[in-house]
């Protein structure tokens, strides 16, 4: 989904592919509050921003290391 902002949205499916992960581990980030989503309806979906932010994230920690 996009709109006219360039802003995106992703289905969990997708955002699972994305990120190169499974579904419980994508539900995992998600409840551990590492990978915001956003509730349309009934609908739960991850905002492309989000998926950069985690990704930035998890590549500054393993630049700490």
């Amino acid at each position: 989904m996009s709109n006219p902002t360039g802003a995106s949205l992703h289905r969990l499916e997708s955002a699972a592919q994305r990120l190169g992960v499974g579904r419980s581990t994508l539900y995992g980030l998600m409840n551990s509050g590492q990978l915001r989503s956003v509730k349309i309806g009934k609908s739960r979906l991850i905002p492309e921003s989000a998926i950069c932010e985690l990704v930035a994230k998890l590549e500054s920690e393993a630049a700490d290391e």
